[in-house]
């Protein structure tokens, strides 16, 4: 083929490819769509109380700042212990220099809440990591467990931990919701279902769910 050829229909492709991107995006920040995917991803929502709070971390730590969804969880977590029925949280997720766990541990302490109801587990790097590691700490501790994680990724933890022996009631937080309603957060948020539905597929190809 000519190379005047080639690039005709290199052009006709990135064209196509812009155009599909457009209508993508289009869809994802002029519509409902984001609002109505995370909610569906977040399953029931009825803020169920507990003895045990477990928090998944989010985005890592970076420069001594907690990632934007570790942070929002963290906030969620300390409003929760305030209620008044929460025992003990775990707080779940590793990382370095500075485990997302204990970051969290940080915000919750400098927030009020007692350093002898908070527990860490600071090795994990997955959802199913998180489940498997806080197993051993949770296995200590009697009472209803209740987890917490963004809205987004909700549906997914629960059946991790649950596939891994360990029995929670969902409490997810607003994260994707806070999003939607700007149309500036909204391809944000779609990023982070379509991730999020991804990984669901493959925790169910590998059995984990």
């Amino acid at each position: 083929m000519p190379l005047i050829g080639r690039l005709r229909k290199l052009g006709r492709v990135v064209v196509v490819a812009f155009a599909v991107v457009g209508l993508v995006m289009v869809i994802a920040t002029a519509t409902p769509l984001v609002k109505l995917w995370s909610r569906a991803l977040a399953g029931p929502w009825n803020d169920p109380s507990g003895e045990v709070l477990i928090v998944l971390g989010g985005e890592p730590t970076e420069q001594g700042m907690l990632g934007r969804s570790t942070y929002l969880r963290a906030q969620y977590a300390v409003r929760a212990y305030r209620e008044g029925t929460f025992q003990t949280i775990v707080l779940c997720g590793g990382g370095a220099p500075e485990s997302v766990a204990h970051s969290m541990e940080g915000f919750l302490l400098s927030s009020g809440v007692p350093k002898a109801a908070i527990l860490t587990e600071d090795k994990s790097t997955s959802t199913r990591e998180n489940a498997i590691f806080a197993r051993p700490l949770l296995a200590t501790l009697g009472g209803r467990k209740v987890l917490m994680t963004s809205d987004y990724h909700m549906k997914r933890a629960a059946r991790v931990f649950r596939k891994a022996g360990i029995e929670v009631e969902p409490r997810p937080i607003p994260d994707g919701l806070k999003r939607a309603p700007r149309w500036n957060g909204r391809w944000g948020v779609f990023q982070d279902c379509v991730m999020e539905t991804t990984k669901m597929l493959y925790y169910r190809l590998r059995g984990w769910v």
